[in-house]
């Protein structure tokens, strides 16, 4: 059985893997405790879940327009002006099977064999495998917890060559929760400028941000740098509906027509269903977006100083997102028993088969010294977790 070789440019997600391991062990009759999926741990709020009711009632059960219903992207260009500042036209809006979909749209129509893409590591895991995929060039700038993981500016135009083409930013960022300042969005705009480079901004975590942090998007900084950015985003965090496979693009029109003809040509549309429901999402009340904001900044002060605890453990403030990526190389070259912990991959391993915790290795981030944690999780299973992770490396 032949293979294409473009597969070979994609690894198993590194998330999921870990949630398969954790199954497996609790197949075994073991009480595993999962802090690897980042999936918001509270139900799809009751108006939204009405609406999908709604809509099957009332027969929207059919093919809609590719790029989604007309209905949806209104209602996301006026969400964005309002959260934004920025105005869209429907016609640049294409909503696809979740943010990640939106991604890879984006990949599809815009990377050319031999391109280049600025990345920051820690990374989320698919933007290497995406980009790869197309015949791209991932180019990974470092940032680290001793900067914030602020991507520094001088090795951002260091890594320009005359391949460059966009440059790729996720904030809130999955894993770090790191929160871009305004200077280093600036800063990014002017270097994209300057270079005639395209921005992509991942801003699926807009709405989880602690500490009183405003959300800065390229888009709004100035008319020339909007034309510029692609935004992508999607309800799936913000609004606990990451089975719904909602997400969308604001781009500039030549980019969501190409968007559209791929799409209508892979999945036709969205889903019909939960299209409705995200209009209620979007333009019903917001208190649950809030509520959630809230818990999550409560569980982050909680996991901070819980971490800070363990010896040799350091971690970096989130500033938003629901994750916690806490260093802990200084535990690698060390024996725990039958497990020599030699990369955040033995970290992760013996963690979960011996403390009985599910967590991501940095490795899939491009950031080995480090383990990702979700904390979208109860404050009992994260208080139990983090006495197991103490325990562990005691």
């Amino acid at each position: 059985m032949r293979i294409a070789r473009r597969m070979e440019a994609i690894s198993p997600s590194a998330t999921i893997g870990m949630k398969v391991k954790a199954d497996e062990l609790r197949a075994q009759g073991r009480e595993v405790l999962s802090f690897a999926l980042g999936e918001p741990d509270f139900p799809t709020p009751d108006n939204v879940i009405e609406a999908g009711k709604r809509a099957l009632d009332e027969g929207e059960t059919k093919y809609t327009a590719a790029t989604g219903t007309l209905a949806l992207r209104q209602a996301i260009a006026t969400a964005t002006e309002r959260d934004l500042g920025v105005q869209y036209d429907p016609g640049q809006v294409v909503v696809s099977n979740g943010a990640k979909h939106s991604l890879c749209n984006l990949a599809m129509t815009m990377v050319q064999p031999g391109d280049e893409i600025i990345v920051f590591s820690p990374f989320w895991v698919t933007y290497p495998d995406q980009l790869s995929l197309c015949g791209g060039r991932p180019v990974v700038v470092e940032t680290t917890d001793k900067d914030d993981f602020q991507p520094d500016l001088d090795r951002i135009r260091a890594a320009i060559t005359p391949w460059t083409t966009t440059i790729m930013i996720n904030s809130p960022s999955n894993p770090t929760g790191a929160v871009y300042q305004r200077e280093i969005i600036e800063g990014i705009a002017e270097i994209a400028l300057e270079h005639d480079l395209l921005i992509v901004s991942d801003e699926i975590y807009k709405q989880i941000r602690f500490d009183g942090n405003g959300h800065l998007s390229p888009a709004q900084l100035c008319d020339e740098v909007k034309e510029r950015t692609v935004i992508v985003d999607g309800v799936a965090k913000s609004y606990a509906m990451t089975g719904w496979r909602i997400g969308w693009i604001c781009a500039p029109p030549e980019i969501a027509s190409a968007c559209g003809s791929l799409q209508g040509q892979s999945t036709s549309c969205p889903n019909a269903i939960a299209q409705a429901a995200t209009i209620e999402a979007l333009n019903g009340p917001q208190d649950s977006v809030q509520t959630m904001r809230e818990q999550f900044e409560r569980r982050r002060d909680f996991v901070v100083g819980r971490l800070a605890e363990i010896p040799e453990v350091s971690c970096a403030t989130p500033r938003g997102a629901f994750y916690a990526f806490p260093n802990v190389s200084a535990y690698y070259g060390r024996k725990f028993g039958e497990h020599t912990i030699n990369g955040s991959l033995d970290m992760a391993e013996y963690l979960l088969t011996e403390g009985l915790i599910s967590l991501v290795p940095g490795e899939a981030f491009g950031a080995d010294d480090y383990i990702r944690l979700s904390f979208a999780a109860s404050m009992e299973e994260i208080d139990e977790g983090l006495m197991r992770f103490a325990q562990a490396l005691a």
